[in-house]
């Protein structure tokens, strides 16, 4: 039992549920014995990494996998065993009873019907409604739900909806019927993290406007900090831990859970270094009578290789449950025999900014980058879309400088231009050349200077070579020789923690951090001065996110190569940069040292991005107030007079409207301190200290 469920009986009881698939290679044991309750109007959080059991539990509850898997145990809403009902008992169940959002809204809705007509569909088929009363909530729940203008909205399809909107639509259909659970999987993931705030702002709304129960499922420890009331901890295909939010992030004893926990970056803070979870999780085709989590595990004993550890109590009669034979010698900080059980990567402490370099490897000045909006078979020409519009900034040898900002801010863009070297005389210099002066053959020559490692490596790697024949690509393009190659490229296997005697594997014969390692070694071949990281680790789970952000640290302090890093993720941004630049429609609105960018935000939309980060600790994550930003990033197409900021701005509808005519109407210029820390934004000054209550 949970803790949630001393608040009232359960609405959902999953127990003893075990699901299994056939495979070529045999059984695969996805779920196996996973039990857990909940109580009305509380959230139960499941975590783990991929592949843990997660979402397949969750399908298992609604129904909703092949008819191929093997499903078996209990699960019962309000009394009523759910498994083994028929396809046509359970579509009476989903959507009335409990309902779902899913994790890509955008696979979720039918791309043919609009958003509207979805949700009408919704309520027709299981309440005795008109259409047009139908209609009438339709609107309603967009409403509700806080898409802007929802009449007009009602009519869109899905493709015409950004990413949020689309996820407003999901939140909408899924409480249109009053269920009494709402599963959630992964509702946030790929979302920005203003829109991110949003979205769990919303859920805590519905759930509240419903009193319905709620299972989130998640890989992000600072959402759950701040949303759950209970956590499952699953590894495996089962549960490995099992607490109220508090003892599980106060006083973890799995070390499963302690790992997870001293992987996750903080946004609030520095630490020295992020402890990874080493190895990879298990693959559960036939598991071994074991403790799944040995081969990983730092303080595993032979005993744990002989029968699985079943749950626990952490002490007598507590609602803290965890699968360890070690759990006794487990204190409550954390250790055993004093000392951690996860031993610290000894990364060497961050730099500061004044113990770089003053050369200035990459120097970018007004970079620009517009595209034609076009329409019709002529495509006649009817705007322009200003992805960058005349940014600068200077990364000096040896440094991290970061951009971050939402989807569609011009981020990405910014790094392809650096790389295309495309751009007018006198924009980019690399190394003190502008590559526009330079013939082609000469500015091949210039470009070894400088590589990328991209956001995904399962589709950036060639999946038809092998590890070598990655790496050794750019230094054959050389002319090295094969014996010069050979040792080159086993010099940097070893260099980011792989094998070379794993030279001849295949891209998908790695782990998903594995392939990352392989990408970072392939940039690093030509010897670069300057790496480019696009979003690196957003499609890594958070034990390989770690190992990839020490392994990055590493590589910072062994020699002078500069980084210019793109991310969403300000936590993992906090960890790895020296200076930090934050982008909005094209344009900076603030840069300056990381830890004066994080700890003094002088622009307002810096300091929404920074308070909407979650901090995977309850207790800090409870007395924090989000600025929630109102509405989505506006077009940049758009002819936008004045702060580009200004619609959405908290600080901006605070002002009187003598000093809101200035924001409408004039452009607001980047004012630098001494210290090199600058803003782009006329009231600085009148910037409150915390969200208050813009929440």
């Amino acid at each position: 039992m949970t803790a949630g469920t001393e608040t009232g009986a359960p609405v959902l009881s999953v127990r003893d549920l075990h699901v299994a698939f056939g495979s070529e290679a045999g059984r695969v044991e996805a779920v196996r014995g996973l039990s857990f309750d909940v109580a009305p109007a509380t959230t139960l959080a499941i975590v783990g990494e991929s592949g843990s059991g997660k979402s397949v539990s969750a399908l298992a509850v609604l129904g909703l996998l092949p008819g191929s898997a093997d499903v078996r145990g209990s699960v019962t809403m309000n009394g009523r065993e759910l498994i083994g009902l028929t396809d046509t008992e359970m579509s009476s169940v989903r959507g009335r009873e409990i309902s779902m959002i899913f994790q890509d809204p955008l696979s979720s809705l039918t791309p043919v019907f609009t958003v509207g007509a979805q949700i009408v569909e919704a309520l027709q088929a299981h309440q005795s409604i008109g259409r047009r009363a139908a209609t009438d909530r339709a609107i309603d729940l967009l409403d509700l739900v806080g898409i802007p203008d929802p009449i007009r909205r009602s009519t869109s399809y899905p493709h015409e909806l950004s990413g949020g909107m689309r996820q407003r639509v999901m939140i909408a259909m899924a409480i249109a019927n009053d269920p009494a659970v709402i599963i959630a999987d992964e509702p946030t993931t790929a979302l920005d993290v203003t829109i991110q705030a949003q979205i769990l702002d919303l859920l805590a709304t519905a759930r509240a406007e419903t009193g319905a129960a709620m299972v989130l499922i998640t890989h992000d420890l600072g959402v759950v900090a701040g949303t759950a009331d209970d956590v499952i901890v699953m590894y495996g295909g089962r549960a490995v831990e099992r607490a109220a939010v508090d003892p599980l992030f106060d006083e973890p004893r799995m070390p499963y859970t302690i790992g997870l926990l001293g992987a996750m970056p903080r946004v609030d803070r520095v630490t020295e270094s992020l402890t990874p979870i080493p190895g990879s999780p298990p693959v559960l085709i036939d598991p071994p009578d074991a403790c799944q989590f040995a081969p990983r595990c730092p303080i595993v004993v032979d005993d744990c290789r002989h029968g699985e550890p079943p749950l626990a109590a952490v002490t007598p009669g507590a609602a803290h449950d965890a699968a360890c034979i070690r759990l006794g010698e487990i204190a409550a900080d954390g250790t055993v025999d004093g000392r951690p059980v996860f031993d610290d990567p000894g990364l060497p402490p961050h730099s500061t900014p004044t113990d770089r370099s003053d050369e200035v490897l990459l120097e970018v000045t007004g970079l620009r980058k517009e595209f034609p909006l076009t329409k019709g078979l002529l495509r006649r020409r009817i705007g322009t879309v200003r992805a960058v519009d005349g940014i600068s900034f200077g990364i000096r040898r040896g440094e991290t400088f970061a951009i971050v900002g939402e989807s569609g801010s011009g981020k990405s863009t910014t790094l392809l231009e650096v790389m295309d070297f495309a751009q007018p005389p006198g924009v980019v210099r690399l190394s003190g050349t502008d590559p526009s002066s330079l013939s082609r053959r000469a500015a091949r020559v210039l470009r070894r200077d400088m590589s990328i490692v991209f956001q995904d490596p399962a589709e950036a790697l060639d999946p038809r070579f092998t590890a070598f024949d990655i790496v050794s690509e750019p230094l054959r393009a050389l002319g090295l020789s094969r014996s010069e190659t050979d040792d080159r490229v086993a010099r940097l296997l070893r260099r980011v923690g792989l094998d070379p005697a794993h030279a001849d594997r295949y891209p998908s014969a790695f782990s998903g951090g594995q392939r990352q390692r392989l990408a970072i070694a392939r940039a690093l071949a030509t010897d670069p001065r300057l790496i480019i990281l696009d979003e690196p680790l957003s499609a890594l789970d958070v034990s390989v996110q770690a190992d990839i952000v020490n392994l990055i640290r590493r590589l910072q302090a062994d020699g002078d190569v500069s980084y210019l890093v793109v991310a969403h993720d300000l936590s993992v941004i906090r960890h790895m940069a020296d200076r930090v630049a934050v982008m909005y429609l094209g344009r900076f609105v603030e840069f300056g040292s990381t830890a004066e960018v994080f700890e003094s935000p002088a622009h307002p939309y810096t300091q929404a991005l920074l308070s909407a980060v979650p901090i995977p600790d309850p207790h800090a994550e409870r007395a924090r107030s989000p600025i929630v930003l109102r509405g989505e990033l506006p077009s940049p197409s758009e002819e936008i007079v004045g702060c580009a900021f200004a619609g959405r701005c908290p600080l901006h509808q605070r002002l009187p409207e003598s000093d809101r005519v200035v924001c409408r109407t004039e452009v607001p210029m980047i004012r630098e301190t001494d210290s090199g820390h600058g803003s782009a934004c006329h009231f600085t000054d009148r910037m409150p200290v915390s969200g208050g209550d813009d929440r």
